[in-house]
């Protein structure tokens, strides 16, 4: 014998199955975005780094540039 309370709880057990799977499948979502933005975090501040770093050594080769320009300037300008 069936009761109607164990008939009408099936539709309710496969939507609360349903919205499990729903809800795993948010969470290795989550999980997965949480790693990428991790990972682009990092690489970003790697960019960052490399960046500082090349403007240093730019500004370096303009000062030499530029003190190159000067004494040849003053050498022709001895002669």
């Amino acid at each position: 014998m069936t009761t109607p309370d164990l008939a009408s709880s099936d539709p309710v057990r496969e939507e609360l199955a349903a919205l499990s799977q729903k809800l795993d499948r948010l969470l290795d979502t989550v999980r997965r975005l949480t790693e990428e933005n991790r990972s682009l975090r990092h690489s970003q501040e790697q960019l960052s780094g490399e960046r500082a770093g090349l403007l240093a050594r730019n500004e370096q080769a303009r000062s030499r540039v530029e003190a190159m320009i000067q004494r040849l300037k003053s050498l022709e300008s001895n002669s």
